[in-house]
């Protein structure tokens, strides 16, 4: 009974550890955002002013990282690292993100691109937390909606649309995702060290995976779970089994926000498997030393499963019911970074510069170091699947490779600060040791980081750029420049919820302009692109029935068709003007080309329309058609 003491109080410890520090990070993320709102800031893309205090904060985050590791390295007032450290990595995020976006309530890319989808599966899961496509009405979800239903519950609480807590929640769960890495990391290696590669990992991860939120999440504890992994996997048969589980609870927490990097992760666990198998077989001379590796890869397995099954399960009943589907098209895109092996280690920057250590001491501490090992099969996966990539082309399709450069650079990051440390001690002890030598490695340490840090927003100058050109949901653009047609978005809800006298998310639209979706929750009949549809919505088919619509003569024609549609049809219509009628804009897959998507109009009769059985309504550039019998 006394061996498993030990590991279940580790566990215990680390478990309240994430609960205090989960709570400090929310608390912080939570008065960091409502103190930035309540000045009336300049816009970031035309004044300095912004771009200062978020250097200052993040040089009071690089304050509290040196308390809290100068306090560890004492071995004095541990709970007052742990504070520090907490405080200085939520702020650290919240500051670097929070406060360039201060002036505008949109994200990084704003409205734009793929956040537009993503922010109305947001809206969606906030109007309910029942499990419903983004777009489609009654088929469930395909992308994964675990991201996406903790910001609608979020949302209900605050009282806010899905569109306005977009920016919140996802500075919010990046912060709370800082300092549960560091809790994983300190449980697996020295506190001083653990909060050095947290600094470090959350850098990277704001800098270079933050547009995509719901991703950035798994991209952080990308690392330290590998690590984790690795002690789950390379142990005698009666050890690791509480590692097991934070692998399988790793994995199932993949697998509810984001598709790709469960199956990066779920590979790479396979990959740790069979070297761990190959060691074990070395070292004992006997096949039967797999049977426990394999026996703890099912037990993975089991855990991430039935995670997994919270969001994944109506989806795999109805198609394996035989639901009508296509075979989608979500991997159908190969821009130039997915066809070339990539290698930040040599970019000139200072990321590259990191990196480059960090391939350096994978490579000279493989064979003793657990954590190399951990993080070099990491590495090995990616490069392994950009290969598989590039030869899934040659079949028509991809694994969409290119998105896994984040977490390359943050295994990679991470390798950079032990090799850092690790060679800074590895010096100091070949040259005797001089006293001035630690002052000046921290030095050099402290002024690379600041010096990365406070490039950040101009990393991420587009996405800011953006957050404050596009308009918001009050019809703002936070600028100050004249809106885009969507500041007529709200007079056109106002028209549909008086014309149909039903809810929003009982009234199906088709309309090209998706992005008013991404405000108000009624469903689509079409979606943006078949990319982000969801397989059993039937992408291409709904696309010819539209196109077939479009060449009837009659409102009785036109009538009989939506009857007889094999989809629910759409209750309104929001239509652009055109010359010859009413215009919709729509979309179809068009890959190997880059881009891989095919704009192309359409535009139905005005005649469809004039009868009795639709109430068509001007509001700006639309034409609001809505069906009344």
């Amino acid at each position: 009974m006394t061996v498993g003491v030990a590991p279940a109080r580790r566990t215990a410890s680390a478990v309240g550890e994430i609960v205090l520090g989960v709570i400090v990070a929310v608390v912080v993320a939570t008065v960091g955002l409502y103190a930035f709102s309540l000045v009336q800031w300049p816009a970031f893309n035309s004044s300095n002013v912004t771009r200062a205090l978020t250097t200052l904060g993040q040089v009071v985050a690089a304050a509290l990282f040196a308390t809290s590791i100068y306090l560890y390295r004492i071995h004095k007032w541990p709970w007052i690292a742990r504070l520090s450290a907490w405080i200085g990595l939520s702020g650290f995020v919240t500051v670097t993100l929070g406060m360039p976006l201060a002036a505008t309530k949109l994200y990084l890319f704003g409205i734009s691109v793929d956040q537009e989808f993503r922010t109305e599966y947001l809206t969606r899961l906030t109007d309910s937390a029942s499990l419903r496509d983004m777009t489609y009405a009654d088929i469930p979800p395909f992308y994964p909606a675990g991201w996406f239903w903790l910001g609608g519950r979020v949302g209900n609480l605050l009282g806010m649309d899905g569109w306005e807590v977009f920016k919140p929640y996802a500075i919010g769960l990046l912060a709370v995702t800082s300092v549960i890495a560091f809790v994983l990391w300190k449980a697996l290696i020295r506190s001083d060290w653990a909060v050095a590669v947290s600094a470090v990992t959350t850098a990277l991860v704001v800098a270079h995976a933050s547009p995509e939120a719901y991703s950035a999440v798994i991209v952080l504890l990308f690392a330290p779970a590998l690590v984790l992994a690795w002690g789950a996997l390379h142990r005698t048969a009666a050890g690791g089994w509480g590692a097991v589980v934070g692998t399988g609870l790793f994995l199932g927490l993949a697998a509810t926000f984001y598709t790709l990097y469960l199956g990066l992760a779920a590979f790479t666990v396979v990959l740790m498997a069979l070297f761990a198998a190959v060691l074990a077989y070395r070292e004992r001379k006997s096949w039967n030393v797999v049977v426990p590796i394999a026996i703890k890869v099912a037990a993975i397995a089991a855990i991430s499963g039935l995670i997994a099954a919270t969001v994944w399960l109506p989806y795999l009943i109805d198609f394996l019911r035989g639901a009508p589907s296509t075979s989608g098209t979500a991997l159908h895109y190969l821009p130039e970074a997915g066809a070339t092996l990539p290698l930040p280690m040599f970019e000139f920057s200072l990321m590259g510069m990191l990196c480059l250590v960090g391939t350096v001491w994978v490579a000279v501490r493989f064979s003793s170091s657990r954590r190399a090992q951990a993080l070099g099969v990491g590495v090995v996966s990616i490069y392994l699947w950009t290969l598989l990539s590039m030869a899934a082309t040659a079949a028509g399709t991809t694994l969409l490779s290119f998105r896994l450069e984040a977490v390359l650079i943050v295994l990679l990051g991470s390798a950079g600060v032990f090799g850092f440390l690790e060679g800074s001690r590895a010096i100091y002890q070949a040259i005797n040791e001089p006293p001035r030598f630690r002052i000046a490695a921290v030095v050099v340490a402290a002024v690379g980081a600041m010096a990365f840090a406070q490039n950040i927003p101009q990393v991420l100058q587009t996405e800011i750029t953006v957050a404050y050109s596009d308009t918001d949901g009050d019809g703002n653009r936070a600028d100050m420049r004249p809106p885009s047609a969507v500041s007529y978005y709200r007079e056109v809800d106002e028209a549909l919820t008086e014309q149909t006298q039903r809810p929003r998310d009982e009234t199906i639209l088709l309309t090209a302009d998706t992005s008013f979706l991404s405000y108000y929750p009624y469903f689509g009949f079409q979606g943006l692109t078949s990319h982000y549809a969801n397989p059993l919505a039937q992408f291409d088919q709904r696309a010819e029935a539209i196109e077939q619509w479009t060449e009837l003569e009659t409102p009785d024609q036109l009538i009989d068709a939506l009857d007889n549609s094999q989809w629910r049809a759409p209750d309104a219509f929001l239509f652009r003007r055109g010359a010859d009628g009413y215009t919709l804009r729509l979309a179809e897959d068009v890959y190997p080309n880059d881009p891989n998507v095919r704009r192309y109009t359409v535009t139905f009769p005005e005649a469809l329309f004039e009868d009795p059985r639709f109430t068509v309504t001007d509001i700006g550039p639309f034409a609001l058609v809505v069906r009344t019998t």
